[in-house]
């Protein structure tokens, strides 16, 4: 039996969520949750997974659009990523507003919180939550896809494989962000490294080194497309193509969702992660289009186009695998955004009572491992429904994260407008800009793709608001009936009476009654009894022996014609209630609790059946007394 004490929360915060009071001086705890945050390096590792995985299929989403106007089509591809990229730009500077203006993490949803009202925080929260779980089953799944292509053999079980990555995954953010940005940091390096390496030695080539991996495999949009497309490249084409590019600008908030992940200073140390973030994104993309050009690509079936672009700038060797080698790796690990910045986001929206309260509460190493392990589930189930299919999931991806930004840079415009800084003007021209762009890139998004499979994202994002809603209401009632935020009357004692179910004579018995006594000012012990000859000669045998040991307690028996546990049980107590209103009844359930793990097993369960049934039944106090066995116990 346990009693825990602790300062109360205050109205409206969430249990197990208290901080401490900042004295200014760091405390040996502070120090050493220090270890477990992020540096500016270790963030970009972390978080922005997401973001620099997209290189490997932002640009090909822009050629199989463009594509299909020929090849006058295809020289669109710069114009529409210098599109993508100029939006990249604004986003990065926007978001460095954000985290300087909201330290605290949430991004577009503290932001809106603070500036839109309740009811749109709430729409960028589910935005965002959305974006985080497809991000999750759409990186494990291209990862896979990626390892698929190069070992055919393994295409049917690509479902397994796309779990038993979520799992490793999950299991390394279970021990904390910092150990999933160290054993992230060498994947993530070899891919920028790799790609920046291929776009410096394509651009001094005069054409491609090898075709060889395209060699066999037949283009993308049929025989002879690209030669005899039309040429009519119109706006609607444009804005498909500049659509499912945007893809790649997935992940570009997740810095600013995760603030408090970082070591102090945290702001400033977020903002350089985003900054490194933007300028290496951006370079990548701008290099790949540029390469796409120089050698007149066109899309392959079978073949990424960032495969022919290794295989055209270093040739088919040793590179080029290193190439797909580290391009497979970082999208199959790409989900650790997700990972980092969706249990931060969710934990805000628990301490708003928009969630339950659990998604609030921290590990030791500062892990929201409730939040993880939700994100892992919801994608595992994503992965098995869609088949371990990344063009399932694609189309209805990265339709929520533009919301999410649209809503966050209006709100920082209001932000700006009421703050009134020194040059506020030129901040809120920042973000009313970008607030534009994004705002149109939602609307064409959604409008591309909705056909495709967006007008799931556009039903599930007010089922979510009204999820939160509903959530809210039941706390906003728990906390109207217990008086939360009032000063109560002043507490006052009744009497006690504690009824303890016993089923024989033992050590745990006698600890049973002690603790009993030791709490109530009357004592009652219950057995259940039933009617066959076998139980009732157990019955008799243990009256008989409680006569016998005279523990100074009443022995009750209880019949049971079905051979019912529970509900003899919280049927009496219900009784005592009845009849003794003005007593506070306690029920004490003694258990065995054993030394090893595997031992529990061979437990009865019956202290889990009758406190159940008096929780179900009765408005009866449980106490669950817990007796150690050890093996100095005898």
């Amino acid at each position: 039996m346990s009693i825990h004490m602790g300062k109360p929360a205050a109205a409206g915060q969430a249990p197990g969520t208290e901080e401490p009071p900042d004295t200014g001086v760091a405390t040996p705890v502070a120090v050493a949750g220090e270890r477990h945050k992020l540096t500016a390096l270790q963030g970009l590792a972390a978080l922005s997974l997401d973001a620099m995985a997209s290189v490997a299929y932002g640009p090909e989403s822009i050629v199989l659009v463009l594509a299909a106007a020929g090849a006058y089509g295809m020289g669109f591809t710069l114009p529409v990523t210098l599109a993508i990229a100029a939006l990249l730009a604004v986003l990065v500077a926007s978001y460095r507003q954000v985290i300087a203006a909201f330290p605290d993490g949430g991004g577009s949803y503290a932001v809106a919180k603070r500036h839109l009202g309740r009811r749109t925080s709430l729409m960028a929260a589910a935005s965002l939550i959305l974006d985080y779980v497809l991000n999750v089953a759409v990186s494990v799944t291209a990862g896979v896809a990626a390892l698929t292509s190069a070992f055919p053999e393994l295409y049917g079980e690509r479902v397994w494989i796309c779990l038993g990555v979520l799992v490793l995954v999950t299991a390394v953010n279970l021990r904390g962000v910092v150990d999933s940005a160290k054993a992230f940091l060498l994947p993530t390096a070899l891919f920028v490294g790799s790609v920046l390496a291929m776009i410096a030695v394509g651009l001094f080539r005069d054409g491609p080194v090898s075709t060889a991996s395209v060699a066999g495999h037949a283009s993308a949009l049929g025989e002879g497309a690209l030669e005899h497309g039309s040429g009519a490249v119109g706006a609607l084409l444009l804005l498909k193509a500049f659509a499912a590019g945007c893809s790649a600008l997935t992940g570009v908030e997740a810095v600013a969702n995760a603030v408090p992940s970082f070591r102090a200073p945290a702001a400033r140390r977020a903002q350089r992660t985003e900054v490194a973030l933007g300028a290496l994104l951006g370079v990548m993309l701008i290099g790949l289009s540029v390469l796409i050009g120089r050698f007149h690509l066109q899309p392959v079936e079978g073949v990424t186009v960032l495969a022919q672009l290794a295989d055209a700038s270093f040739g088919h060797n040793a590179a080029f695998y290193v190439v797909q080698f580290a391009t497979m790796v970082l999208l199959a690990l790409a989900a650790n955004t997700s990972f980092g910045g969706l249990p931060v986001l969710m934990s805000l929206l628990a301490r708003d009572n928009y969630l339950p309260h659990v998604f609030a509460l921290k590990a030791d190493r500062q892990v929201h491992r409730h939040g993880v392990v939700w994100l892992a589930l919801v994608s595992a189930a994503l992965l098995v429904f869609s088949g371990g299919d990344t063009n399932t999931l694609v189309p209805i991806f990265a339709i929520g994260v533009f919301v999410g930004f649209t809503i966050c840079q209006v709100g920082m415009v209001r932000h700006w407008y009421g703050e009134r800084p020194r040059g506020w003007r030129a901040k809120a021209a920042l973000n009313g800009f970008g607030a534009l762009l994004t705002g149109v890139s939602a609307v064409v998004v959604t409008a591309t793709k909705l056909t495709e499979g967006a007008w799931s994202i556009v039903l599930a994002l007010p089922l979510l608001v009204l999820g939160f809603e509903k959530i809210h209401h039941a706390y906003a009632d728990i906390g109207e009936r217990l008086e939360l935020g009032r000063i109560p009357v002043a507490p006052h004692r009744s009497r006690s009476l504690v009824v303890v179910p016993v089923s024989g004579l033992s050590r745990l018995t006698c600890q049973a009654l002690t603790a009993a006594r030791s709490l109530g000012d009357e004592v009652l012990a219950v057995t259940v009894t039933h009617p066959t000859p076998e139980d009732r000669q157990a019955a008799e045998a243990l009256l008989r022996d409680w006569e016998l040991w005279k523990p100074g307690v009443e022995l009750i028996e209880l019949s049971s014609q079905t051979r019912s546990l529970g509900r003899p049980v919280s049927g009496y107590v219900r009784e005592l209630t009845r009849t003794h209103p003005d007593t506070q009844v306690t029920v004490l359930i003694p258990e065995t609790e054993p030394a090893r793990l595997w031992q529990r097993l061979l437990q009865n369960q019956r202290g889990s059946v009758v406190a159940h049934a008096v929780r179900r039944d009765t408005d009866a106090v449980i106490c669950r007394l817990r007796f150690r066995v050890t093996s100095d116990t005898h």
